[in-house]
């Protein structure tokens, strides 16, 4: 599931983020969402999410289990 809505996210949700070095290359990281950095409703180039081991991105999918 692709999501710029910040609605979707929840804290321990499952997701694939690109962080900002990857960018260019779009290599997406896979992580548990620890905390949710975006504060707007949404944005355009994902949600930006800390994940549990520390690394910080914008969502690209949303794991469903």
């Amino acid at each position: 599931m692709i999501s710029t809505n910040r609605a979707d996210i929840q804290v321990g949700a499952e997701v694939d983020i690109v962080l900002k070095k990857d960018q260019r290359s779009g290599t997406l990281t896979s992580g548990v969402v620890k905390d949710i950095l975006t504060k707007s409703p949404s944005h355009p180039h994902g949600i930006k999410v800390r994940l549990e081991d520390g690394q910080v991105g914008r969502v690209k999918h949303i794991n469903e289990s």
